[in-house]
C-alpha cells in the first residue's frame, strides 16, 4: 500500500485518482502508524513553503516524513513536496524545511518574456540511468505550476532538468527518495508512466 500524506494540499485528490487509475492500492492519511507501515509514501504539494511547513509541523507530519525517508522505503515528493525536502525557500525566508538534501529554492527571474508563475508544459532533459524515468524518452513534456525552483547543491541527485529562463532542477533521485517539481498526475501518459515507475519501485521493495 502507498500512503498519500495528507496535510490539506490542493492536489491530493488528483494524485489519489491518478494512482487509482494505474491500479495502485493507496490511502490518503496523516496517521503516522499507517504511513510508517506503508510500502511507499507520496508527499504532494500545492501552496506556500512557510504555510505548509507550519501545517505539517502542527500535525507532526514533518517528523513523520523524515522518519519515513530514514526507513529506506520509497518516497515521492511532488511540486512543493520536492521543495520541502530542502532547508529554506526565498518564498518564506523565516521558515525551515526538512533539510533532507542541500540546495536553494529561489524565485524564477522575471523578464525575457518568461511569465511568473511558470504554468504549462516544458520538456525535460533526463539523466541516464534514472529509475523514476525508466523507459521515458528524453525531452518528454511534463506539466509545471510554480514560481520557485530548485538549484541542488549536489548535482548527482538531479534526475532531470528543464529550461525556463534559468536551468531548473526538475527532479531528484537518491536511494529511496524521488521528487519532481512538475506534476506527474497532470502530465498525461508521461506522468502516468512516472507514477507507474514509482509503483514498480515500491513493489520491488515489498517482502
Amino acid at each position: 500500500m502507498i500512503s498519500i500524506i495528507d496535510y490539506g494540499a490542493g492536489n491530493i485528490q488528483s494524485v489519489y485518482k491518478a494512482m487509482n487509475f494505474i491500479g495502485c492500492d493507496c490511502v490518503i492519511t496523516r496517521d503516522k502508524n499507517i504511513i510508517m507501515n506503508s510500502d511507499g509514501a507520496i508527499l504532494p504539494g500545492v501552496g506556500s513553503f512557510g504555510d505548509t511547513m507550519d501545517t505539517m509541523t502542527s500535525y507532526g507530519i514533518n517528523n513523520t516524513v523524515t522518519d519515513y525517508i530514514n526507513s529506506g522505503k520509497p518516497f515521492l515528493g511532488i511540486c512543493l513536496g520536492l521543495q520541502l525536502l530542502f532547508p529554506k525557500s526565498e518564498e518564506s525566508p523565516n521558515a525551515s524545511g526538512l533539510s533532507v538534501f542541500d540546495g536553494t529554492i529561489t524565485k524564477i527571474p522575471s523578464g525575457q518574456g518568461y511569465k511568473i508563475p511558470h504554468i504549462g508544459w516544458n520538456s525535460i532533459e533526463i539523466k541516464k540511468g534514472s529509475r523514476i524515468f525508466k523507459d521515458i524518452e528524453n525531452n518528454s513534456y511534463v506539466y509545471f505550476v510554480h514560481s520557485y525552483y530548485l538549484n541542488a547543491a549536489d548535482k548527482d541527485i538531479v534526475a532531470a532538468q528543464t529550461q525556463y529562463g534559468v536551468t531548473i532542477d526538475a527532479a531528484i533521485e537518491k536511494n529511496n527518495v524521488f521528487a519532481t517539481q512538475f506534476h506527474p498526475e497532470k502530465s498525461g501518459e508521461t506522468g502516468l508512466k512516472i507514477l507507474r515507475n514509482f509503483a514498480d519501485i515500491v513493489k520491488g521493495g515489498e517482502d
